[in-house]
């Protein structure tokens, strides 16, 4: 079952269609029908999970409580992958054929919900075979779903604690990352098992935005709260004090100093989350993105922090400000394999080849980022992907467009992530994305 995601079909089409039955445990049936339809629409139609949960019908119909069990089961499902199928080729005599999409996501997620949600036996097994029966394309499926979940449930343990790490990926990004970290490659795929922490920016005072919260000061000056929080429901939420971004999704930002009073553009830059941070530390901000859609989160978030900024929706490639700027953020387009703790669908939505054509766009945005920016002027290139291709590598690049490398400034927390030459990387490892993050001097 390693084989997902093969072919990229219409992005608009509808996922699988488990019908719903009038049953006595109909809001969970309807939780679980919801999770496979939300795994299939990943693995079968290749869209992103964010595009499958806004898609998804059986998801739009659920309540709060029942659409969070839904996403937890998709999402364990998607964060454990290789090592589902991997248990479950152990306890089937051949492989589902391409045309068994529905079959195979009831497996996948009864599996999760076994060995990583660790939920009641007897509930997953009859939930999954009760939705194969009510499935036309599954129903020939109800007794092999029985009896393999039935043995995943006994024996499933066994296998996945005998699985060598990084056996939940692409076999491909994993063997990269080997060669990349050598054995902390290990330790990043272990810490992609679990669902990570929530981290906040807050505008001002983290330490008692923490007590306030019930969380900790985060190690890059954020708030940490465990995960599973309702965002909407905490404390600061409606008067905008803090908003939701990863401890090493801070660094970029920082990394420019103090840009009290100067011009700064952040480019690439919905959902926003730097850009509020820009703008919060007293930078008159341009905030720039291809997409206008995008564009509108930005816009929500800006109105609900109190904070403001040019807003502008452009190809960052061709655009150009009519002065240039005194600094440029460039968080470029990447393949986003160090966010994969939050977004775990992107492993498999991922290709070796998406590098190469990524490297080309951050290569030419970076261009565009050194023709806005006024000479002495600093640039921040960064991305959050563990590929050295999209990240060590583009120093060279930057430095054949006649940037130099410098250290962060010396009371940024980027500092603790530094490497010889400046560069600052980060990994699942340290608790939190990964990142890679250099600043420039044109």
């Amino acid at each position: 079952m390693r084989g997902v995601g093969t072919k990229r079909r219409n992005l608009r089409r509808p996922g699988p269609c488990l019908r719903t039955g009038n049953r006595p445990h109909a809001r969970m049936t309807s939780a679980r029908r919801a999770a496979a339809a939300l795994v299939s629409a990943v693995t079968d139609d290749g869209r992103t999970l964010d595009d499958a949960l806004a898609a998804t019908a059986s998801y739009a119909a659920l309540d709060g409580r029942d659409r969070a069990f839904a996403r937890a089961i998709a999402s364990a499902t998607l964060r454990r992958l290789g090592g589902i199928d991997a248990v479950l080729a152990q306890f089937m005599a051949r492989p589902l054929g391409d045309a068994a999409s529905v079959p195979r996501a009831i497996l996948r997620t009864g599996a999760a919900q076994l060995l990583a949600l660790d939920a009641a036996p007897h509930a997953v097994v009859s939930e999954a075979v009760a939705l194969a029966q009510s499935s036309r394309s599954a129903r020939p499926f109800a007794g092999l779903i029985n009896a393999v979940l039935r043995k995943v449930a006994t024996q499933g343990r066994a296998v996945v604690d005998a699985a060598p790490p990084g056996a939940d990926l692409p076999d491909w990004l994993f063997a990269r990352w080997r060669a990349a970290y050598g054995a902390k490659a290990a330790a990043i795929a272990l810490a992609l098992r679990d669902e990570p922490p929530m981290d906040l920016t807050v505008k001002t005072d983290a330490a008692g935005w923490a007590a306030r919260l019930g969380g900790a000061v985060g190690p890059t000056g954020g708030v940490r709260l465990p995960p599973g929080a309702r965002v909407t429901e905490l404390d600061g939420f409606a008067e905008g004090a803090w908003w939701v971004q990863d401890a090493a999704a801070m660094l970029p930002a920082l990394m420019l100093g103090d840009v009290s009073g100067q011009r700064v553009a952040d480019l690439c830059a919905a959902p926003g989350g730097k850009t509020l941070q820009l703008a919060a530390a007293g930078a008159r901000v341009t905030a720039l993105d291809i997409a206008e859609s995008r564009l509108a989160r930005l816009r929500d978030n800006l109105a609900r922090t109190q904070l403001s900024a040019e807003v502008v929706c452009a190809d960052a490639c061709v655009w150009r400000p009519t002065e240039p700027f005194d600094a440029v953020l460039l968080d470029a387009p990447c393949t986003a394999t160090g966010t994969l703790r939050r977004h775990p669908d992107a492993a498999w939505l991922r290709r070796p080849t998406d590098i190469a054509t990524l490297t080309t766009i951050q290569s030419e945005l970076l261009v565009a980022a050194r023709d806005m920016t006024r000479p002495g002027g600093v640039i921040v290139y960064a991305v959050c992907s563990l590929e050295l291709e999209e990240g060590e590598a583009m120093i060279e690049v930057a430095r054949g467009l006649g940037l130099t490398v410098e250290p962060a400034p010396e009371d940024s927390p980027a500092r603790a992530f530094a490497s010889a030459d400046g560069a600052v990387r980060t990994t699942p490892a340290d608790d939190m994305d990964g990142f890679f993050a250099v600043r420039l001097r044109r």
